[in-house]
């Protein structure tokens, strides 16, 4: 396993050197989590990014940014960041300007997390027909490259917390190549085994695997 973590460390290593060396902007990578209008709670679990950053940094070569930038599909810095990450409890809604942009987002590189936080599952469906209306999300394989890079999840996702009695879920929508854009996670609750131990007093044996499973997330998102 320390072997995997070298290599997929190294290559985004040298990348970065490569980009720094030609004067461009700073090689840290930086998650952004994504303001969304509707009444939502899309800043909820604070903790949860720097403390994923945190452990990326301290089991590979990643070198990722503690703090997350918040954003605005709007905004002209969105494609800056190469992964977006949207979470909360429902009520999420886009203005189809909103929905075109983060189209345009994804279709040219950029990768969207959604963990599904209870409640969000609605409206985020409703969302994905104004960005895709002819894609369709489909549950992953176990097999699939994120959930074994560079930790293994034989059975799939973690499942972290538990609402509806239902197995955990992983689901994407792809581009043309066969690129993962939107990677969802549904009845998981993963970004919450990233917070701080007392905000949720998950046992540790669940964090280590929900901060392994946002490890491969990232990690599968620079990579491709």
């Amino acid at each position: 396993m320390t072997n995997r973590l070298i290599t997929y460390g190294a290559i985004l290593f040298s990348f970065w050197n490569y980009i720094q060396a030609q004067g461009f902007a700073s090689p840290d990578v930086v998650i952004a989590r994504v303001k969304y209008r509707g009444g939502g709670d899309w800043y909820n679990d604070p903790s949860a990014i720097p403390n994923l950053a945190r452990f990326i940094k301290q089991n590979t070569l990643i070198n990722i940014n503690d703090q997350e930038a918040q954003i605005e599909l709007m905004d002209e810095s969105l494609f800056a960041y190469p992964i977006l990450f949207l979470t909360g409890h429902g009520q999420l809604s886009f203005n189809d300007t909103e929905a075109e942009r983060l189209r345009c987002y994804l279709l040219r590189g950029g990768f969207l997390y959604v963990d599904d936080d209870y409640g969000l599952d609605k409206d985020f469906r409703r969302a994905l027909k104004q960005i895709f209306p002819n894609r369709e999300l489909v549950e992953l394989p176990f097999s699939h490259d994120i959930y074994r890079t560079p930790f293994r999840f034989e059975n799939g996702l973690p499942k972290i917390h538990e609402h509806d009695n239902k197995p955990a879920q992983g689901f994407g929508i792809f581009d043309d190549q066969q690129r993962l854009m939107i990677f969802y996670t549904y009845e998981c609750n993963l970004s919450d085994g990233w917070t701080d131990p007392q905000m949720y007093n998950d046992p540790p044996e669940k964090r280590e695997a929900s901060l392994k499973m946002g490890t491969n997330i990232i990690l599968w998102a620079l990579i491709h």
